[in-house]
């Protein structure tokens, strides 16, 4: 049953559809999946628009909840009626975390059940669900980040279900493995550092400072979560954001506050990190974070973990011990988390089991980008932290017709961050129309 009702600008529409859990065992278990349809109010013929559906970036990012008609939806609400879809596992779909995953049984059935939540099953999500959206019409998909990893695999497995694809920040590499992704993911990383400290040369003493007392004390945020150096430097996470260099500076700013105990890290500093470092709310994001790499017989087996060893520069004690800045980093998952994070700490044995597996399946089919036909575009955003500029670009030249705009201009959050211009430019690029 589906519940309509208003926000200021439209009309929205609640739907759940039932799909299979596995696409390739369509009569064994299924799942729900939770969509909600968005319209324009002041448009008289919105029933007629073609459709747009929104994949959000993550992977295990969901609940698309908004008040109004946000910059870049209001773009897409004049030419389009709008799904906002919570992928498998997010959101109001059926949900994957460490409170209901015991009911699929132990570990070991935990991680097979999650094999299941990778961009070819949210693939044939869209296309289970398109048929009852649609019609059975092709809809035009606007994919950011992860989001955009699952439409170049929609280009690969289902083009026909496509009329156009936009991509913002989300042009993977089509035969990388994770340890080659994180090769390139930490000179990015230690190059926003470098800015961020830049812009703000006092927070490299204030970094310092509260690593220093991290690394001599035991600190426990309010949840349960154990503030660790290596914890905190993950908040340099932050830094891939049109806003995240401020960000981190307030947050450093007035980290400690005068006790009769001596300096301690104030409340402020602790709840605010604290909402920054959990996984409450998308533990799938560390659970299958580098299973969306994953396509051969190769494990993951903590890649950016074992990676970052070969970056000495970001160990902490190393550099509290001479006279160089901290580094943080950035978009990364570590099994340290999993004995931080209440929220994680359950699924430490299954997030093992997934970062041992050895029978991940291809993502992406060359031959059939290669042979595309179907309009596309990328808004590819120069040295972004989370997704590697030349990755994406080897990506573009192998997908036929696929054109590309190439901006410093924005962080990887361009399409919410830049209005209507990047939507703009992308339906420009795809109807040829510069």
């Amino acid at each position: 049953m589906s519940v309509r009702y208003r926000q200021p600008g439209v009309v929205l529409t609640d739907r759940r559809f039932t799909v299979p859990l596995d696409h390739a065992a369509p009569d064994g278990e299924t799942i729900e999946l939770y969509a909600r349809e968005v319209v324009a109010s002041d448009r008289a013929d919105r029933d007629d628009l073609p459709w747009l559906v929104y994949l959000q970036g993550g992977p295990g990012f969901g609940a698309n909840r908004f008040i109004g008609r946000p910059a870049w939806l209001g773009r897409a609400l004049k030419e389009y009626r709008v799904l906002l879809l919570d992928q498998r596992g997010t959101g109001a779909s059926t949900p994957a975390n460490r409170q209901t995953l015991p009911l699929r049984g132990g570990p070991a059935e935990q991680a097979d059940y999650l094999t299941h939540f990778r961009a070819d099953a949210i693939v044939r999500d869209c296309e289970a669900i398109r048929p009852q959206v649609t019609g059975g019409a092709p809809w035009t998909v606007l994919g950011q980040s992860f989001g955009g990893f699952c439409t170049v695999a929609y280009l690969s497995m289902a083009p026909e279900g496509l009329s156009t694809a936009l991509i913002t920040g989300g042009l993977p590499s089509l035969d990388a493995h994770a340890d080659d992704v994180y090769r390139a993911a930490y000179p990015r990383i230690e190059r926003k550092v470098a800015a961020h400290y830049a812009r703000y040369p006092q927070d490299v003493e204030r970094a310092r400072r509260i690593a220093d007392h991290l690394l001599t004390h035991d600190v426990f945020l309010p949840n349960g979560y154990r503030l660790t150096v290596e914890a905190f430097q993950s908040l340099g996470i932050l830094l891939g954001g049109s806003e995240g260099s401020h960000r981190l500076h307030f947050l450093l700013e007035d980290a400690f506050v005068r006790t009769p105990g001596g300096p301690e890290l104030s409340d402020a500093f602790q709840e605010e990190a604290q909402s920054l470092l959990s996984y409450a709310g998308h533990p799938l994001y560390a659970l299958v974070h580098e299973a969306i790499y994953g396509q051969d017989a190769r494990p993951t087996d903590w890649s950016a973990e074992r990676v970052r060893a070969e970056f000495p520069q970001f160990d902490a004690a190393k550099a509290l011990a001479g006279d160089g800045p901290l580094l943080f980093t950035g978009e990364s998952v570590h099994p340290w988390m999993f004995e931080c994070d209440p929220a994680l700490r359950p699924l430490r044995e299954t997030a093992e089991l997934l970062a041992a597996r050895t029978d991940w399946t291809p993502l992406y089919d060359p031959a059939r980008l290669a042979a595309n036909e179907v309009p596309a575009a990328a808004a590819v955003y120069h040295d972004d932290m989370y997704v590697d500029t030349a990755h994406a670009l080897t990506t573009a030249r192998a997908v036929r017709g696929l054109r590309t705009w190439v901006t410093d201009e924005f962080e990887h959050d361009g399409v919410r961050a830049g209005g209507p211009r990047v939507l703009d430019r992308l339906l420009a690029l795809a109807r040829d129309e510069v």
